[in-house]
């Protein structure tokens, strides 16, 4: 508990300091966040804003952004270990995810145990099965080999913790940890359900990367130079292993910065991509309209 109060102190004190990083990189006064057709006949610049799981730490600081800036977003959603508190979709979290729902977010998968993919496993005669590795829970670090059926209710299980604590249906969506799939590995997710949504190669926001090397302003930068309209943009809500955190310092300059530049956020349910299929799949039923 006491590490995490220092993370959550440290984290208030560089949010101060982003407010200021912020003006560097010409913010004006706020802009809708929405993408609805401007009336100014410019072309609307859509990117689409998501949150994987994580220690938690900045949770509710990033909360406080995206209320402040009108900013809607997916999270994705594992039970991982926390810095306070009995796991990222523990009983300790709920009023953090009920409040989340309240405003207006969307949530889906990331599997429960944050289990990654790791091969596929073909044997001849036999249905193609998968080699995986939990990062969490009671199966952490081990491998198994897991059916089709057995993954689809790895997904499901996120999602059902998903909607007991917010009180909504989750997308029919997921992302699998690190973005690690395979042809095989979609194929089953979708005969059950469940689209996979990566992010774009700009939309990589960084903040899994060794902070020495790449600092914060450093991201930055590079995000506002890179990000282009239609881009899926990827963030955590804490990484263990970054010591100068991101979100403190990144996530305000950068909404900020790409509203300036002419972006809008919009809600992953309205992509392209995706906006048909959750149209077509019931898993939405019951969900926000």
């Amino acid at each position: 508990m006491a590490s995490g109060r220092w993370i959550t102190r440290r984290a208030e004190r560089l949010a101060r300091g982003a407010l200021a990083l912020g003006l560097l990189v010409g913010a004006l006064p706020l802009r809708a966040a929405g993408c609805s057709a401007p009336s100014s006949g410019v072309k609307a610049k859509p990117i689409y804003l998501s949150f994987d799981t994580g220690h938690m730490a900045v949770a509710p600081l990033i909360a406080d952004v995206l209320k402040r800036q009108d900013v809607k977003v997916t999270f994705f959603a594992a039970q991982e270990r926390t810095v306070s508190g009995n796991g990222s979709l523990g009983s300790d979290w709920a009023d953090w995810w009920k409040a989340r729902a309240a405003e207006g977010h969307d949530f889906a998968s990331h599997t429960f145990d944050h289990t990654y993919w790791r091969a596929d496993v073909t044997e001849k005669g036999q249905a193609t099965r998968f080699r995986v590795r939990a990062s969490a829970g009671p199966f952490q670090g081990q491998d198994r080999i897991w059916s089709a059926a057995e993954y689809c209710r790895e997904i499901e299980k996120a999602g059902t913790r998903l909607q007991e604590l917010t009180g909504q249906k989750p997308l029919p969506l997921f992302r699998a940890p690190g973005g690690k799939t395979s042809p095989e590995l979609l194929r089953a997710a979708r005969q059950c359900g469940y689209a996979h949504v990566a992010w774009s190669p700009a939309g990589f926001l960084g903040d899994e990367l060794p902070s020495d090397r790449f600092p914060n302003a450093q991201l930055l930068q590079k995000a506002l130079r890179d990000i282009k309209p239609g881009d899926i943009l990827v963030a955590h809500l804490g990484i263990w292993s970054r010591q100068d955190p991101w979100a403190p310092a990144v996530l305000e300059p950068l909404i900020l910065g790409l509203k300036e530049r002419g972006f809008c956020f919009a809600a992953l349910r309205e992509h392209p991509q995706f906006k048909p299929w959750i149209a077509q799949h019931t898993l939405t039923s019951g969900s926000r309209s």
